[in-house]
């Protein structure tokens, strides 16, 4: 995914300002496809050039509404229903995980633990987020709720996997270091 393509799929429910769609990020697309402000109104930028969007009114102190064209809206069609999904090719966690052998036994667990507490604090924030976007009934709220059951099920994992690790690391632990504990 794209930060174009977020942006489109925003803008395919309507026309909004870059400040509406930077709200609008923060309540939903946060936690697939973070972006800041300035990454986002340069986005907007680009897009307007590409001719993706327009300038659909403008208000007080510059504020500009960007509505989708309707090249923006085949540009949008095409990435959903043509190009294929990049998936996860990299995991700096599971990288480090691969590595845990380096530090001691003390220090591996810790590493997991840490990384059970976080997907459980990204899991009850998204509990909590879940509680609001259910109140919608716009099509960015119902397939929203879709992708948020995703990040849910996957933080959920990651929490049960990380604790699993961890007591894994007590049974699986090499003779270096049962001696090291002994000694």
């Amino acid at each position: 995914m794209s930060l174009r393509h977020a942006v489109l799929g925003l803008l395919s429910s309507g026309p909004a300002s870059g400040y509406d769609l930077l709200k609008i990020f923060e309540v939903s697309l946060a936690n697939v496809w973070p972006a800041t402000q300035s990454q986002l109104y340069a986005e907007l930028g680009r897009l307007a050039d590409a001719g993706f969007v327009e300038v659909a009114a403008e208000g007080p102190r510059g504020r500009k509404e960007y509505a989708i064209t309707d090249a923006g809206r085949a540009e949008l069609h095409h990435w959903l229903t043509e190009v294929e999904p990049t998936g996860f090719n990299r995991s700096d966690m599971l990288l480090r995980v691969f590595f845990l052998g380096v530090l001691d036994a003390e220090e591996a667990r810790s590493y997991l633990r840490g990384r059970a507490e976080s997907a459980d604090r990204r899991h009850r924030a998204l509990t909590e987020l879940r509680e609001v976007v259910a109140q919608g009934d716009d099509p960015l709220s119902v397939h929203g709720l879709l992708a948020l059951e995703w990040g849910l099920r996957f933080a959920a994992t990651q929490r049960d996997w990380a604790e699993w690790a961890e007591r894994e690391l007590d049974r699986i632990r090499t003779p270096e270091d049962r001696r090291a504990t002994a000694g």
